[in-house]
């Protein structure tokens, strides 16, 4: 296992860190494109392109490099929703989606307006939708540029920071510790569990709570109806 790591990470440290940080730039920004973000992992590119990062600046031009694609790909989606959005939301693809998840971005856009665009950068489906919902619902761009920008900020911090931050421990580990490759791979996955539990669970009361919001006014018809 532990050689197997070696040889992956000297893989990845031995591209062009240019080409290495392009293309984590380009995948971000195909990521938060329209419904793209629902197929490439772009926590995963990230992580991926953080863990070849050996030095500071190298750190710094991929930070720059995941907020810029971040931006833009949330503002193609912006975009899209400003002047497709209906089109796109009953297009075959958007039915696959499923009604569901639109109402839930229609909820959560227009209950927590800004930040809803801000916490959406960190969250499944949503990332996808909010900005396309931002654009049909009509935030202006200024506001909704505001929000994902600070988003894409904070986010290519925390995985970029997460992703050097793994391979210098794992460089510390190797030839140290024993079985250093499985405890790499063991804390690699349980951080992928939480935040992926901590996803689900945030999504999962999303949408209890606006069933609860959908069935009241059913509630209280059902109740108007008896009592006539």
């Amino acid at each position: 296992m532990t050689e197997l790591l070696d040889t992956l990470i000297a893989a990845l440290r031995d591209l062009d860190p240019t080409l290495r940080i392009l293309v984590a730039g380009i995948g971000i920004m195909l990521e938060t494109s329209v419904f793209i973000g629902l197929i490439v992992p772009g926590d995963t590119i990230a992580i991926v392109a953080a863990i070849g990062t050996e030095t500071p600046a190298q750190y710094g031009w991929l930070v720059g490099a995941l907020v810029v694609g971040a931006i833009m790909g949330e503002s193609i989606g912006y975009a899209l929703g400003r002047w497709a959005g209906p089109r796109l939301r009953v297009s075959r693809l958007g039915r696959r989606l499923g009604e569901r998840n639109w109402q839930l971005a229609d909820h959560y856009l227009g209950e927590r307006g800004g930040v809803a665009v801000f916490l959406s950068r960190f969250l499944p489906v949503l990332h996808s939708l909010i900005p396309l919902t931002a654009g049909m619902a009509g935030m202006s761009y200024r506001r909704f540029l505001a929000w994902t920008a600070s988003a894409s900020v904070v986010w290519s911090f925390i995985v970029v920071s997460l992703g050097a931050s793994a391979a210098a421990g794992y460089d510390q580990l190797a030839g140290k510790v024993k079985g250093a490759g499985y405890i790499f791979v063991a804390a690699a996955l349980l951080i992928v569990l939480v935040l992926w539990g901590l996803k689900r669970a945030f999504m999962h009361r999303e949408r209890a709570h606006l069933q609860l919001e959908s069935d009241a006014p059913e509630s209280a018809a059902g109740q108007g109806n008896a009592l006539d």
